[in-house]
C-alpha cells in the first residue's frame, strides 16, 4: 500500500473513532515526533554527552575491546 493510501485509510479510522484514549495516544504520538529529544534531556545528561564529545574531540578514548576485556 502506498503512503497516500495508507493516510487516507488512518484519516478515516481516525474520524470514525469516539475511544478516546485512543485519540489521546495518537496526539501524543504526533507530539512526541515533532520534538526534538536533546530538549527533553535531563542537564545532568546533556552535561555529560557534552563532557564525552570533548574528550573524544581530545583523543582521550577508551576502545571497546579493552573495556571488554575489563567487564569480562
Amino acid at each position: 500500500m502506498d503512503v497516500q493510501t495508507e493516510k487516507i485509510e488512518l484519516a478515516k479510522r481516525l474520524l470514525e473513532t469516539n475511544d478516546e484514549a485512543l485519540l489521546l495516544q495518537i496526539k501524543e504520538i504526533f507530539e512526541s515526533s515533532d520534538k526534538d529529544f536533546w530538549n527533553g534531556l535531563p542537564d545532568h545528561v546533556k552535561t555529560g554527552i557534552a563532557r564525552g564529545r570533548k574528550q573524544a574531540e581530545e583523543g582521550k578514548l577508551t576502545s571497546h575491546e579493552y573495556v571488554m576485556k575489563k567487564v569480562y
